[in-house]
């Protein structure tokens, strides 16, 4: 396939992609908006907080991307704002994870004490915190963490504008160095460490709870599932971005990653953010009930008003086609 076919493929890849990030993480929003009891419960805030910077993955970062790939030429400082927001909503992501493991440390450490602590104002104040944080982290190269010599050819060359690439303005110190060994790394390993608590911590509850329908046992047999439900969304992010974080290292430090292996990497960073809200629905049952309810109201609903109407146009067609052939017959 020619480079030119690459691109095209890409694109149009992209395109499905950002449809289904917005489509399944706008449901789940959705969800946990109109859901009080979704809303009350502190899991569902941060969901809601990884479902949001799911969305602005496919609503403004995969556009950018695209745009980003040579295609628009614009001012530096335009090219670096937007692509330290991609960086901000990874960021998001990354927190909004940590955020969960977290609260579910909580959840099955101090179960007796845990709505005392972990209020509903506490939760979204957590929110907030994540995603400050990762505005923090993410725009550090607006503050002078840039391409310096991107900048200083533009001057020599009495320019305005550049054609816009993620690398023409990121320093692949700031991405490999800070922003994957520093910033991705070592919280994806703290999660790990976390559930791994989590699941020692169910395990030792359940083989001392007693019988198996005791209210202790019930308890920590639903926060086992929901804790795989949940460590399945971050073993899936890191098999989706672990990938291209590699190829930025592995192409920093000298080895020559073909611009392909870029395009499938970017695809399933991207990706990670279209098949959250599959899982959602699949393993978690407050929001496979709520895409149930919306998928009977507006889908299967809409279907039958749809053949309801059709059935009665055709009764009045053959109602009328009765009364002529009577009125002639009568003549």
């Amino acid at each position: 396939m020619t480079d030119h076919g690459i691109e095209v493929l890409y694109t149009v890849l992209e395109v499905l992609i950002a449809v289904a990030c917005c489509l399944g993480n706008l449901l789940v929003i959705w969800a946990v908006w109109t859901c009080g009891a979704m809303r009350r419960q502190p899991t569902f805030c941060f969901i809601a907080s990884l479902a949001i910077a799911d969305f602005l993955v496919g609503a403004v970062a995969v556009p950018l991307a695209v745009l980003m790939d040579g295609r628009v030429r614009t001012s530096f400082y335009g090219c670096l704002f937007v692509s330290c927001l991609v960086i901000v909503l990874t960021q998001a992501s990354v927190h909004s994870l940590l955020a969960i493991a977290v609260d579910r440390l909580l959840r099955v450490y101090i179960s007796l004490s845990y709505k005392r602590t972990v209020t509903q104002s506490r939760s979204w104040s957590a929110v907030g915190a994540c995603w400050l944080s990762a505005g923090v982290l993410g725009f550090a190269p607006m503050f002078g963490w840039y391409r310096q010599e991107t900048l200083a050819q533009m001057e020599a060359s009495n320019s305005t504008t550049i054609t816009c690439t993620f690398l023409a303005v990121i320093p692949m110190t700031y991405m490999v160095n800070f922003n994957f060994f520093t910033c991705l790394l070592p919280p994806l390993v703290l999660m790990m460490v976390l559930y791994l608590c989590i699941f020692m911590r169910i395990h030792k509850q359940l083989r001392g709870s007693g019988a198996s329908g005791s209210g202790s046992h019930t308890y920590y047999q639903k926060e086992r599932k929901l804790a795989q439900s949940l460590l399945l969304v971050l073993v899936l992010f890191a098999v989706c971005w672990l990938p291209l974080h590699f190829m930025n290292a592995i192409s920093f430090y000298g080895t020559t990653v073909p611009h392909q292996a870029f395009y499938v990497g970017i695809l399933l960073s991207h990706a990670n953010s279209a098949l959250n809200p599959a899982i959602y629905a699949m393993k978690i049952r407050k929001i496979k009930s709520f895409f149930k309810m919306v998928w009977q109201r507006y889908v299967i609903c809409r279907e039958d008003q749809d053949a309801t109407r059709s059935s009665q146009t055709t009764e009045n067609i053959n109602s009328t086609t009765i009364t002529r052939n009577e009125q002639n017959i009568s003549l």
